[in-house]
């Protein structure tokens, strides 16, 4: 019987042969079945993803089918993670999907929109990229793509912006304290908000002033002195 041969057995009579044959078919059968269910249970929402899952999963481990299909399977499953929230997993099986078929559009998708979610901007990018040069006028791929780059540009400013303070907050130190100036604890900031001194392009300090006027219960506020 070709139940008991061994995975890298070759059937030596043509009754294993058949009876191998029956049991792949069987187990084609099985696997195509259980992806098809699978399918069925994303339909019916968020209470049945891991239903979904578990489907996907015991059909991938049929090893039964072609690339194609097993493609499929692996880019279903990273479809239902990234319903899930489950990034890094949905990253994963996208890029085995892409891995056993560079021709799997919806693996490219479902990658790059798990590695935006990821913050991952590089595999993102690349991903969209690789994407569109399969299908260059894919709109789904075109708009993810402008998402990864918007959000790349705001994290760039945000970090240049982030440098240029510590720059110049830099800077002001290196100016106190060659004054031999110290900075105390913040007071009356309900009546002239968050100042600091500034140091401008000549090396010249430039202070906030509050004035207080305890006799008539007053105050006055330079921003500039």
């Amino acid at each position: 019987m070709a139940l008991w041969l061994e995975a890298s057995s070759t059937p030596d009579t043509e009754q294993q042969q058949a009876d191998l044959d029956a049991i792949n078919a069987l187990r084609e059968s099985a696997a195509i079945e259980l992806k098809e269910k699978g399918n069925e249970y994303v339909k019916l929402g968020k209470k049945h993803y891991a239903d979904a899952i578990d489907c996907y999963t015991r059909a991938i481990n049929q090893k039964i089918l072609n690339n194609f299909d097993n493609s499929i399977l692996f880019s279903n499953r990273a479809h239902v993670n990234l319903l899930l929230g489950n990034y890094r997993r949905a990253l994963t099986d996208a890029e085995e999907a892409i891995k056993i078929n560079s021709a799997n559009i919806k693996a490219y998708y479902r990658g790059a929109k798990a590695a935006l979610a990821l913050d991952l901007l590089p595999e993102a990018a690349k991903l969209c990229r690789c994407g569109l040069e399969q299908s260059p006028s894919n709109e789904e791929l075109k708009k993810l793509e402008k998402q990864v780059n918007t959000k790349k540009a705001e994290i760039d400013k945000r970090e240049h912006q982030a440098s240029e303070a510590l720059s110049t907050t830099e800077v002001l130190v290196s100016a106190l304290e060659n004054r031999n100036l110290k900075l105390g604890r913040a007071m009356y900031k309900d009546l002239t908000g968050v100042r600091k001194p500034k140091l401008d392009k000549s090396g010249i300090l430039h202070w906030p002033v509050l004035l207080l006027y305890g006799e008539v219960m007053s105050s006055d506020f330079i921003e500039d002195f």
